[in-house]
Formats: structure tokens, sequence, C-alpha cells
């Protein structure tokens, strides 16, 4: 009888010290990764241990899954790894910004929390850190295999949103812009798609075709009539742009601008690209 008792009073040990350990674990958590000054820093981490994760994802679902992937290249099978990875990056954090920029109230001007130039909170913050960590993991593997994962203008993109990002998340200043910039990576994943169609030798596909439609006019949308929207935003909120520090203004007007530019230029090569394939096939 007393063993059966005991048999009975060892799974509620068991309960009590897994609740136990939770309830430690939970205590980490919101003391010290997401206690507002480590933020910063273990959302960053958070964003390179999160690329590293999907990019072996990728690399392991492909070689079950995908033919393809078996005979391509090394240098190919890792830009295939890279762009999965960007891939989950733009899903992710063209949502979120999209949410911070136009649903949450956060940014709102009816909200009169302070500047909105200078709003933030935890979840706003620990998301450009993760957006940090992958821009850094990512520019890192374009530096490490230059030119074959992109040439110098992904460079530059890469460079100066890391900073403008990074920025904003540790100083706290013009996160409502800096999401608006971010949600143009709406576009990555049709980008990407083109590259896995073709590489699969699916180039004359029609889903190819319609592709390439989408990325038109998701180009258009996010990375063109979005970018005229932020910077006549910044018109209309320019009193409050002028409190940020010298360096947060530079970033707000000199980030877009070139983004902006090297935008304009890719989607000339989009549209060209686009009217001959439309060519070929009437």
């Amino acid at each position: 009888m007393a063993t059966a008792m005991g048999r009975k009073a060892a799974p509620a040990r068991n309960i009590v010290a897994f609740r136990s350990y939770q309830s430690r674990a939970e205590t980490l958590v919101k003391t010290y990764l997401l206690a507002d000054p480590f933020i910063p820093y273990t959302s960053v981490f958070a964003g390179i241990f999160a690329c590293k994760m999907v990019y072996d994802l990728c690399q392991l679902i492909s070689s079950f899954y995908f033919r393809t992937y078996t005979t391509l290249t090394k240098i190919q099978r890792i830009e295939w790894n890279n762009r999965g990875m960007s891939t989950v990056h733009a899903i992710f954090i063209s949502a979120v910004s999209t949410y911070f920029a136009f649903w949450s109230n956060l940014f709102s001007d009816h909200n009169p929390d302070g500047l909105l130039i200078t709003r933030s909170s935890p979840l706003s913050t620990f998301t450009l850190g993760v957006s940090a960590g992958y821009f850094l993991s990512d520019l890192g593997m374009i530096c490490w295999f230059y030119p074959s994962l992109g040439g110098l203008e992904y460079v530059v993109h890469h460079s100066l949103s890391a900073i403008a990002v990074a920025y904003s998340m540790y100083s706290g200043e013009g996160q409502l812009y800096t999401f608006m910039v971010l949600i143009s990576e709406v576009t990555t994943p049709e980008i990407n798609m083109r590259w896995f169609l073709d590489t699969a030798g699916l180039k004359r596909s029609s889903a190819y075709l319609i592709n390439g439609v989408v990325i038109f006019f998701a180009w258009l949308v996010a990375r063109i009539l979005l970018f005229i929207y932020m910077f006549y935003h910044v018109y209309l909120h320019y009193d409050q742009v002028i409190h940020m520090h010298i360096f947060g203004i530079l970033l707000v007007f000199g980030v877009p601008s070139a983004l902006g530019v090297m935008n304009l230029m890719w989607f000339g090569k989009i549209i060209k690209g686009l009217k001959k394939n439309l060519a070929k096939r009437l």
C-alpha cells in the first residue's frame, strides 16, 4: 500500500518540479532576455540564431523533397538555402512592419504618448533587433561568398538597411519610418521564387510569368508608391523629425533616398524583363 501511495506521489512531485522550472524560466526570460535594457542584444542574437536555424532547415528539407537541389553545385545550394532564409525573414518582417505602421496604435497621430518620432515598445524594438540580426547574417554571407550571392549593390543595400534598423532599434527614434521601409521586403519572396523557378529549369513556365507579373505590382506598391508615401509622411511630421539626433535625421532622409534610387533602377530592369517575357509568349 505504501508503494502504491509512493507511485501516486511521484507524478505529483514531477508536476511540481516542472512548474517550478517553468516559473524560473519565465522569470529568466522576463528579467533578462526581454527586459528593456537587454532587448537590443537578445533580439539581434535571436535574429542571427533564427537565420542559422532556417538555413539548416532549408538544407534539410530541400535535400529530401526537391530533386533539383541534389543536382546543384555547392555555391548554388548555398544560395538556395540563403534565399530560403531571406524569404522567411521577408514574410515575418513585412507582416509585422505592416501591423506597426498601419494597424497598431503605437504610431497613431491620435496617440498622445509623446512625439511620434520617438515612440517605441519592447515588441517593436525586439522585432527590429531580429531584422538587424538577419541583415548582419545575410551581409556576412554575401561578403564571405562575394560576388556569388550578390554584387556591390547588395552589399550597399544590406549595409544601409542594417545601419538604419540597428540605429532605430538602439535609439528608439524613427521606428515608424523604419517599419515603412521594411514593408518593402514583401517583394523578396517573389524575387527568390523567380530564382528558384529559373534554377529548376522552369523559366518558360506559366508560373514564371505569373510570378513576374506579381513582382511588377508588388514592387510598384511596396518599393515605389510606399516610399513616396513615407516621404510625404515625413513632410507632414517634419516638425517632429527635426527633434531627432542629427544622425537619425540623416538616416531618415538618406537611407530611403538611396534605397529609392536603387528600387527605381531595379524596377526598370523588372519592366524590361517582363516585357521581354511577354513578347516571347505573344
